[in-house]
């Protein structure tokens, strides 16, 4: 596993400085990203009352873990800026910056006297990325944001989960991250309209537009012949057979069969090569139309099957498979080892600390992680007294009223 070191500036996006503005986890996710390869991130967090991540299990020792991946490489400072004093420095900050994060719920910076459209003739080349749970514009911009709705409201949780059990959710916030990805792509997206026009732009990310953007085919059927996707569990409607499927000693192997070839394969690997010219069998249409007759014969072989010994038949016979893992799985796997995968970083709290590693690699510039997640305010002096040159007095003075 790659052991990270606080970076010396390097990195694909250094010399870039982004202003996180936001709390929890989608917009601070956009600070991530931009953090891992280079951008100098500052995260802003409200005295008193910091990033409630911070109070999101798992915790060891009384240290938020989570806190520790999603602020990593950023400097944190603080600020409430829904005062008048905290609002000038805030805007101190925003002339130092190339892109704001925020993901507030619409309004609450326009409200403030932060929102872009107001600060656009001062601050015309900003780059604003503004995450919300339904964006800027349409009838339900103001209701509250949260990543279990938004799957429900793109649709996506319709067809997940089994058919006699309901809808399913992620077990993980899906839409915060997935929207996280977005905001990044969309502020590369901007920074290249920039670079050639010097105009910043609003990068208006939803939480659920990013989820229904993934689920293309399903919009297509929709419009074009009607139907709605089926809840199948794990089997896949258009590619059988494909599940997940028990094993002898306990374990779980997922199979997919998107080809007639890969089925056939599978057929050569449970020794049931007489199916191919079964006429339930043939097509993926005749199969899709005949998925339980061939997902029973397939789940009958593997619980009859070792896990690695059925792998190493799937496998042998080419066949699309692979066990399902475990996280301590992921941590004692070669090929992770081998990509660097999982990054070891030393936290001044907790020691070394093992986390995801950067993503994507790239061969030129890669991403690093140069500092875990850091207390509230740790950098108030480097960003307000350094940066901005304000006066200690002053700083004192916005300590005392409990602006930073």
């Amino acid at each position: 596993m790659a052991e990270q070191r606080q970076a010396d500036g390097s990195g694909a996006l250094a010399g870039l400085r982004v202003l996180e503005l936001g709390s929890m986890l989608a917009g601070p996710f956009v600070g991530t990203l931009l953090a891992d390869f280079g951008a100098d991130v500052i995260k802003v967090e409200k005295p008193g009352k910091p990033d409630p991540l911070r109070e999101w299990p798992p915790h060891k020792d009384g240290v938020a873990l989570w806190w520790k991946s999603m602020a990593r490489g950023k400097r944190t400072v603080t600020l409430d800026i829904s005062k008048p004093e905290g609002r000038d420095v805030a805007l101190q900050l925003i002339g130092h910056s190339d892109i704001v994060i925020e993901n507030f719920r619409p309004g609450t910076l326009e409200r403030w006297g932060l929102g872009p459209d107001a600060l656009r003739e001062d601050f015309p080349q900003t780059i604003w990325i503004r995450v919300s749970g339904y964006g800027q514009t349409g009838p339900y911009k103001d209701q509250g944001g949260y990543a279990t709705i938004a799957e429900g409201f793109s649709g996506l949780a319709s067809f997940a989960g089994f058919p006699d059990r309901g809808p399913m959710v992620s077990a993980f916030p899906l839409g915060d991250y997935l929207a996280g990805v977005f905001g990044a792509f969309g502020a590369m997206v901007a920074l290249h309209h920039r670079s050639s026009t010097g105009v910043g732009q609003v990068v208006d990310v939803s939480l659920f537009e990013p989820l229904f953007r993934i689920i293309e085919a399903v919009t297509l059927r929709y419009d074009q012949t009607g139907q709605v996707k089926p809840r199948l569990g794990n089997q896949m409607e258009e590619d059988v057979p494909r599940n997940v499927y028990p094993t002898a000693d306990g374990g779980y192997i997922a199979v997919s069969c998107g080809s007639q070839r890969i089925f056939e394969n599978l057929l050569d690997a449970i020794d049931r090569a007489d199916l191919k010219t079964d006429p339930r069998f043939t097509t993926m249409a005749l199969r899709v139309a005949n998925r339980d007759a061939i997902d029973d014969i397939v789940r009958g072989w593997m619980q009859s099957q070792a896990t690695e010994h059925a792998l190493e038949q799937l496998q042998a016979h080419h066949v699309v498979a692979g066990r399902i893992y475990g996280i301590d799985d992921v941590f004692r796997d070669a090929h992770y080892a081998a990509r660097n995968t999982i990054a070891s970083i030393v936290d001044e709290t907790l020691g070394v600390l093992r986390m995801p590693a950067p993503v994507p690699q790239l061969s030129g510039t890669p991403g690093s992680i140069r500092w875990t997640g850091k207390e509230p305010g740790a950098d108030n002096d480097v960003v307000f007294r350094r940066m901005l040159g304000i006066s200690s007095d002053l700083i004192e003075r916005l300590r005392k009223a409990e602006v930073i």
